[in-house]
């Protein structure tokens, strides 16, 4: 590639996030070069099964990877996490609770929008909400103990009843705080003239 071959996003070929670890890279690999293999006429594709091949045979290389992640950086300015970065011990659960709630969030307008298919693979949700295939990790773990998403039967995420009514309570009890905040710094006599425009709208 760095010798005048057109440059490759593998990491897109197999689907993960540019940072997943080896096992989400091999995970990735086997599911994708089973169902794109020859031998299952019904979803058989030999230019993406040969891509997938090529792909997991150099990221599945420590060196190769290493190298691959410079030029992959240089091509589509995607900046990797410094490995000795670590977030302060503080903050660490409030940013959890804010990517589960992101990730409702992102899954729930995947139903709403498309009923039919509402899931939403691994390397979209990381891309979508800057999020690190290892922390994913925790937080697919902890959101699917908790009932609020699953797999569906092509291996990708989708939120369930359970999750749906979670994203809708959060959403009311957030507009309920908006309110009271927005009665704590109004003049009293402006609230009858808000609260008539509100009845207006609705």
């Amino acid at each position: 590639m760095e010798d005048g071959h057109p440059f490759i996003d593998y990491y897109s070929v197999l689907q993960v996030h540019p940072e997943c670890n080896a096992r989400t890279l091999e995970l990735a690999y086997r599911h994708l070069a089973k169902m794109y293999h020859p031998d299952h006429p019904e979803t058989a594709d030999l230019e993406s099964f040969n891509n997938i091949i090529e792909a997991y045979s150099l990221l599945r290389k420590p060196e190769l990877r290493s190298s691959y992640d410079r030029l992959f950086a240089r091509n589509t300015g995607f900046s990797f996490t410094p490995k000795e970065s670590a977030r302060p011990e503080g903050r660490a659960a409030i940013s959890d609770a804010n990517m589960h709630d992101n990730i409702l969030m992102y899954l729930y307008k995947k139903r709403r929008e498309c009923t039919r298919s509402p899931g939403a693979g691994t390397y979209d949700i990381l891309r979508t909400l800057n999020c690190s295939d290892e922390h994913f990790e925790f937080h697919a773990w902890y959101l699917r103990k908790k009932g609020f998403i699953e797999h569906t039967e092509d291996g990708q995420y989708a939120i369930t009843v359970e999750g749906v009514d979670h994203v809708i309570s959060m959403s009311q009890t957030a507009e309920k705080r908006l309110r009271i905040t927005q009665w704590d710094d109004a003049e009293p006599q402006i609230w009858p003239e808000r609260e008539v425009a509100s009845g207006m709208a609705s």
